[in-house]
């Protein structure tokens, strides 16, 4: 359920949980996701939309993304460990406070990623999936265990020996 830009419970349905799309974000966060030419439309009670912008660089495919509210899906906000993943290893257990602070924790568990990419991944973990960006490998492998360390959430066997072999071959 999302009740702002930047406020999302974890349910056990998880619905609307999965993706945020950028044109529904507060201008003064986009920078930080790595939007830049950012033009924005009228105001609304939430603040500025963003209706155009690029993504010079996407982690999962590297390539340069044009953002355009009409076809939003194409840059999404990703939850490095997914939301959904959380809630089965052990989120829906978790006051309210904390499940808010984990799916909106911007430095460590989001990035603006390529919406295609996004939903490939799904709900998976290093184990699963892997961005097609060979040079983001080890990155995206290093973020999403630093998130499991931060909200002491577990990792699958999978994930473990992902990461074991994705570190190996990190410089």
């Amino acid at each position: 359920m999302v009740t702002g830009p930047y406020r999302v419970h974890l349910h056990p349905d998880r619905a609307g949980c999965k993706r945020l799309q950028l044109g529904a974000l507060l201008a003064g966060r986009l920078v930080s996701y790595g939007l830049t030419v950012a033009i924005f439309g009228r105001g609304t009670t939430s603040g500025p939309r963003v209706i155009a912008g690029s993504l010079p660089a996407e982690p999962y495919t590297g390539r340069r993304i044009e953002f355009r509210k009409a076809a939003a899906n194409k840059v999404q906000v990703d939850h490095l460990y997914p939301l959904a993943r959380a809630w089965d290893m052990g989120a829906a257990h978790w006051p309210l406070r904390r499940r808010i602070d984990f799916a909106n924790d911007q430095a460590a568990n989001l990035l603006a990623v390529d919406g295609p990419a996004n939903a490939s991944k799904n709900d998976s973990g290093p184990g699963e999936w892997m961005p097609l960006n060979r040079n983001y490998r080890c990155t995206y492998v290093l973020r999403y265990l630093q998130v499991a360390r931060k909200y002491v959430l577990p990792i699958t066997a999978n994930d473990r020996d992902a990461a074991q072999a994705m570190t190996r071959s990190c410089a």
